[in-house]
């Protein structure tokens, strides 16, 4: 759904600080504005009496005369001062000029910006000019924005649509308005969605919206793996796509393998901005494009290539072993050709010793993964919940491990290993008990992606023998959302292994 087109009024009232120096064209601006409103009360007062006598020849319900209440329309204090003052500039003591534009204005007034107040406050050479002219270093400044921002001093008031947010964003971050910056903060949060959340991202980055940087974040950790639509893809650098890929908060549907195939079709668009085409046709281009790209290099991987550089960055936040352990999946890794070989020799060692090591000395250690590791790296895997019934997802693990199986039902999700009892070599889980460092997330999403559910689990350590069930998560007494989105991060340890407390799965 694309951004609201309602406008969202803003308000603050009270009134502009008074200076004694205040200038005596804006004292006689304001006497004629209250002079206006007394002529009104006046002409109000004014009116034909045989108005008054034609009413009181009507007669009420109860047969006697009755006189009709005269009915006044209120003024408003603040819309005249802001088409006496603003609008029309009278009593103006200093004209602004910028973007092709002039406001004539009062000091009083723009004193309220911390901005003007610090440049008619200090000795700065527009002090006392009567004329200034600004430059605007922000390209998302435009006249209407400022002409807005400006206006918002005389009427304690400003009308933030979602789609002129960033450009009054700039504007109030120029002019060091807070409160307007705090309600922009307000509309992007309750606005953020596919077509806007980039855009609110990158500005929040460059005018120091934390919280609205963060809610941003959030927004593509819990949807880019589910929406992975053209128009969103285009928007994302490669910096944000990086922390997004990286975080052990991103939500992924299915395995890590879905990661590579949206990183893969991400680089397609970056490289390919004019591409146009049905979703359907999307990953076939991408690959068909990649072909080609190989084939003009001579069979060079991607990634070291000139043109693929800079992509680097982001396919090394891939977690590689959970991709390379599966056949089909490392089949497509080779014949796609993005990554080095150098990156994978490693994973292929450890793939290949740690059956060995199954078989012959029953010591099982987790394939390139690494607790000690500070970025953590752990498994990310996925599904939904469609609605309140009996449902399993089973996620299976190194062929001679065991598989992670979640199971809900009563509002409950159970936890169970189920190992392999197939007695080919290599297939076989030798160990009576697995250890698992564990966490559960869950969320249910509105039309827009914004969360409306959420619940986490801490991280914790399962220790499960052979088949045994452990609940991990009770949702009794919640409000709880369908469809609902479950997220798994686990990290298989071996014995003796610790679990570092504060390891970012």
């Amino acid at each position: 759904m694309g951004a609201r087109s309602s406008r969202m009024p803003w308000h603050w009232w009270g009134r502009a600080p008074e200076e004694p120096g205040a200038s005596a064209g804006m004292e006689e601006a304001e006497e004629a504005v209250a002079a206006e409103r007394k002529e009104g009360k006046e002409s109000e007062k004014a009116r034909p009496a045989a108005r008054q006598r034609s009413r009181k020849r009507k007669t009420g319900p109860g047969g006697p005369l009755t006189k009709e209440p005269c009915r006044k329309r209120a003024k408003d204090h603040s819309g005249s001062i802001y088409e006496a003052l603003f609008l029309r500039g009278e009593g103006s003591d200093v004209r602004i000029c910028a973007l092709g534009e002039e406001w004539n204005l009062h000091r009083v007034y723009l004193c309220q910006s911390g901005f003007f107040a610090s440049m008619f406050s200090g000795a700065w050479q527009e002090t006392n000019m009567d004329t200034i002219e600004l430059q605007m270093p922000d390209e998302n400044i435009d006249r209407e924005a400022l002409h807005e921002a400006l206006g918002s001093l005389y009427r304690g008031s400003i009308l933030i649509p979602p789609g002129r947010v960033v450009a009054i964003l700039a504007t109030a971050s120029m002019l060091q308005l807070d409160q307007v910056i705090q309600r922009c903060g307000e509309v992007m949060k309750e606005t953020v969605s596919a077509q806007t959340v980039c855009s609110y991202y990158y500005s929040a980055e460059s005018y120091g919206l934390q919280t609205i940087r963060t809610v941003c974040l959030q927004w593509l950790l819990d949807n880019m793996m589910t929406l992975c639509s053209e128009g969103l893809l285009r928007e994302v650098r490669l910096d944000l796509m990086k922390e997004v890929v990286a975080s052990s908060r991103l939500f992924v549907m299915g395995v890590e393998m879905n990661v590579y195939i949206v990183l893969k079709t991400w680089t397609f668009l970056q490289l390919q901005p004019t591409w146009r085409g049905p979703r359907s046709a999307l990953l076939p281009d991408t690959n068909s494009w990649f072909a080609r790209s190989r084939r003009d290099s001579e069979g060079t991987p991607f990634l070291e290539t000139e043109q693929g550089r800079a992509f680097v960055p982001v396919f090394q936040q891939l977690r590689l072993a959970y991709i390379m352990c599966d056949p089909m999946s490392a089949h497509v890794i080779h014949q796609d050709a993005l990554i080095p070989p150098s990156w994978l020799c490693p994973l292929y060692s450890e793939h290949c010793l740690g059956p060995l090591r199954a078989e012959q000395t029953r010591i099982v250690r987790p394939m390139g993964v690494y607790v000690s590791d500070p970025q953590g790296r752990s498994m990310r895997c996925g599904s939904q919940l469609h609605r309140d019934e009996l449902c399993s997802w089973r996620w299976e693990g190194f062929k001679f491990f065991w598989d992670l199986v979640l199971r809900y039902a009563n509002q409950r999700i159970i936890c169970r290993c189920s190992a392999r009892k197939k007695s080919r070599s290599f297939g076989v889980s030798l160990l009576g008990r697995r250890t698992v460092a564990f966490r559960l997330r869950l969320f249910s999403l509105d039309r827009d992606g914004r969360a409306v559910f959420r619940k986490d689990t801490e991280y914790q350590l399962l220790s499960l023998r052979q088949n045994q069930e452990l609940e991990v998560m009770n949702l009794e007494n919640q409000d709880v959302v369908f469809p609902i989105y479950v997220a798994c991060n686990f990290l298989y340890l071996h014995r003796g292994e610790r679990f570092p407390g504060r390891l970012p799965l």
